[in-house]
């Protein structure tokens, strides 16, 4: 799983030069560097070991003549244009509240349809958001096989929980969720699901696997924000529009994450946190459509240059999710 995401994270599209940092000198660096390349052929990569450098002090002083050289063989890369039809947009959720459902997630959901509708590429996950929502998903799947497979991960989830003697409905909604309007584990889900869109779910994708395929894909993933939106980052997405009603300051160190936010008050406590406000729909001064539209061409401006607010704050996460054997 760890290679996985390290493989992914080097070979993402918005990842110009690596430096791998290695603790042991065994070559695992070097495993990743090779398959890095085989997706991104022509990528200079680095890689240095602490041990084999000599200690911590050695090791900066090397990784930084490295990055250096990195940094020099990147420099005179130019800016291409290229069509909206290869852009590959996520979409996450966190810290969720009632205008979640009601605005935030429908919102993005129209902007997912809008770039799939173009050719493009969505990518949505949070299994375990999905629970009491998962057979909807599945009269969405392209085929029986996406169909089953949607009811299946979902199932894996409870598995999964039922196995330390817990439920996924014992820790959902969370104390924040209910506190911001949210009643259940169903609601919850009826709401995350939205930011999806409305268009056929064209396969279920592991964790951090890579997003090949064109229309609308299901990574599985858990709910914990972090780690799912480094998830899609390895996977290949270029940015991640992420709704939260409760706040959140989340960004991630290889992709732009777009805040969107239709709780008015979040909005006016958090404003230098979220880059779009959806709060008109609440009190009926916008419909989702119109607003969705707006939200595709802040996209468009964020992936031509312009900053998110995480990436103008300077707040990056990266997080890689740790799954146990189910059976």
């Amino acid at each position: 799983m760890t290679d996985r995401v390290l493989i992914g994270a080097a070979s993402a599209p918005n990842v110009a030069a690596v430096l791998l940092v290695n603790q042991a000198n065994d070559g695992r660096d070097s495993h990743i560097a090779h398959e890095a390349l085989l997706r991104t052929p022509g990528r200079p990569i680095s890689t240095m070991s602490i041990e084999a450098c000599g200690g911590s002090v050695k090791a900066i002083a090397q990784g930084t003549t490295l990055a250096g050289a990195l940094a020099d063989a990147i420099a005179k890369a130019e800016r291409e244009e290229f069509p909206v039809s290869e852009l590959i947009m996520a979409a996450e959720c966190g810290g969720s509240d009632a205008t979640s459902g009601m605005a935030s997630n429908p919102v993005v959901g129209v902007c997912a349809d809008i770039l799939i509708d173009f050719g493009g590429t969505v990518c949505f996950s949070e299994t375990t958001e999905m629970m009491g929502a998962e057979h909807i998903l599945a009269r969405r799947a392209c085929n029986e096989e996406v169909a089953r497979r949607i009811i299946e991960i979902v199932a894996n989830v409870e598995k999964a929980a039922n196995a330390v003697g817990a439920t996924v409905a014992g820790g959902n909604p969370t104390p924040g969720n209910m506190a911001g309007g949210l009643s259940t584990i169903e609601e919850k889900s009826l709401g995350c699901i939205l930011k999806g869109g409305t268009r056929p779910v064209q396969g279920v994708l592991d964790f951090a696997q890579p997003i090949t395929g064109k229309g609308l894909w299901l990574m599985d993933t858990p709910g914990h924000d972090a780690v799912s939106v480094s998830a899609k980052a390895a996977g290949g997405s270029h940015l991640n529009i992420f709704t939260t009603g409760r706040g959140s300051p989340l960004g991630n160190a290889i992709q732009p994450v777009m805040k969107v936010c239709a709780n008015a008050a979040t909005v006016a406590k958090m404003s230098d946190n979220f880059d779009f406000s959806a709060a008109p729909i609440i009190s009926g001064l916008a419909t989702k459509e119109a607003m969705g539209q707006d939200l595709y061409r802040l996209m468009i401006a964020v992936c031509s240059g312009q900053l998110a607010a995480a990436e103008a704050i300077g707040h990056y996460e990266f997080a890689i999710h740790h799954i146990g054997i189910l059976d």
